[in-house]
């Protein structure tokens, strides 16, 4: 059908659409969330589902025949039911997310403890703090801001107030928070499995239900599948490297806390851990904690100065070191992509879109690479200075003939309503 529209009416169609799309993904967040989760793990945990089915795991030694032992890699070993191993491996995830659960929960009550609880132990902390502060400020502290009595300083008589449950519900409120944070993260994440486990137990057949969606002609399936491998690729690598580096570091910096004396070495590398699936505002946002505990905590205050210097310099070399070596620059984004993705996927699906963002990024530009007429909004999203090579009229008109989204006589009327346009513009 040929609605012959201007350049701004489908300019206009399309805004329309993109807003829609936007107010949809917005509206139905409760489905889409745990569905877009569970698509991640799924694509992350695929391969160790077909090792475990296809190669299976070595016996024990007492069940293996000694007489052939060159034959042991090859013969020796107990090849996995599909099903087995799809619920093994949720089930590993699922403890895997117990665990970090009740590291935070223990980490809490360590935490209410180490508050002070009478008047010379917030006397005690003061003092260490407005200590530690005047021997690295440049300048003497103003008495008026920082007085030497606790009971006369402002900030201490807010936090006292805010923290007392007598009078004010700050205490109150924040613990029912995060009750209600914990036991939404609970029913988050049985949805997430369970849909999780349906799709690596229905995942081929899923699979080819989603190719046959685009026609019947095995060319653009056999494109839509290669599409859908190449995301499901670049998926994997960001998510399985994301997760080794950032509990590798976690762990190295947790061992470095705890050799400075920190008094949550553990719990700010867990934090750390969690925070820098979250592109460039969570590695800030998971280095201000360890200060603050080593400003407080350590009897220099350059323990915290050093620990903030050693941070930035970790980061970094995290950043332009560590994960360009490991994952390589197959799904680069650069840096405007990614911090509009934060921008934008916060704020559709709150807190799990920072989380979200830059593996729904990469597929999206993956999707965008495999379609000609969208593979410049690929470049765009990337990190290359050129063009591709070879894209050009010849890729464009193989693409109209494989979208099936019009007839080979449609196709060559638009391609001679290009020429003419073209040849219009050169006479004019």
């Amino acid at each position: 059908m040929n609605l012959n529209l201007g350049t701004a009416t489908r300019w206009g169609l399309n805004l329309i659409i993109i807003l829609a799309m936007i107010g949809a993904l917005y509206l139905g967040r409760t489905i889409f969330i745990p569905t877009v989760i569970a698509l991640l793990l799924a694509a992350m945990l695929w391969p160790g589902a077909t090792y475990l089915h296809e190669h299976g795991v070595p016996l024990p030694f007492f069940a293996r025949r000694p007489r052939f032992p060159w034959l042991e890699p090859y013969l020796y070993r107990l090849k996995i039911p599909w099903n087995v191993a799809c619920v093994f491996l949720v089930a590993v995830l699922m403890t895997m997310a117990l665990g970090v659960t009740l590291g935070f929960a223990l980490a809490i009550p360590r935490m209410v403890q180490s508050l002070p609880s009478n008047d010379d132990q917030v006397q005690d902390v003061y003092q260490r703090f407005r200590d530690r502060l005047q021997r690295i400020s440049p300048v003497p502290l103003d008495n008026t801001y920082f007085p030497p009595d606790a009971r006369e300083s402002r900030l201490v008589e807010n936090i006292r107030v805010a923290l007392n449950p007598q009078q004010s519900p700050f205490v109150f409120n924040t613990l029912l928070t995060f009750v209600g944070y914990g036991g939404n993260w609970l029913v988050l994440w049985t949805i997430i499995l369970f849909v999780l486990l349906f799709l690596l137990l229905e995942g081929r057949m899923l699979t080819r239900r989603v190719v046959e969606i685009f026609g019947p002609s095995e060319r653009v399936q056999s494109k839509v599948a290669d599409a859908l491998k190449d995301m499901a690729t670049q998926i994997r690598v960001y998510l399985v490297w994301r997760t080794i580096i950032n509990f590798a570091m976690a762990l190295f910096l947790g061992m470095i806390y705890q050799l400075l004396g920190l008094s949550q070495p553990w719990t700010w590398a867990l934090v750390t851990a969690i925070l820098w699936y979250v592109p460039y505002l969570g590695p800030i946002a998971a280095g201000l904690p360890p200060v603050l505990d080593a400003f407080v905590t350590c009897d220099s205050p350059w323990v915290a100065v050093g620990i903030l210097l050693f941070y930035i310099l970790f980061v970094t070399l995290e950043g332009y070191l560590v994960v360009p070596v490991v994952m390589g620059r197959s799904m680069e984004l650069n840096a405007t992509t990614v911090m509009l993705a934060c921008l934008f996927w916060e704020l559709v699906w709150g807190t799990s879109g920072l989380f979200l963002a830059m593996p729904l990024m990469a597929a999206i530009k993956t999707i965008c690479a495999h379609v000609p007429d969208w593979e410049p909004w690929a470049n765009l999203m990337g990190t290359r200075d050129e063009p591709p090579p070879g894209f050009g009229k010849k890729q464009l008109d193989d693409g109209l003939d494989d979208t099936q989204l019009m007839t080979s006589a449609d196709a060559e009327e638009f391609r001679a309503t290009r020429e003419d346009t073209a040849m219009g513009r050169l006479e004019r």
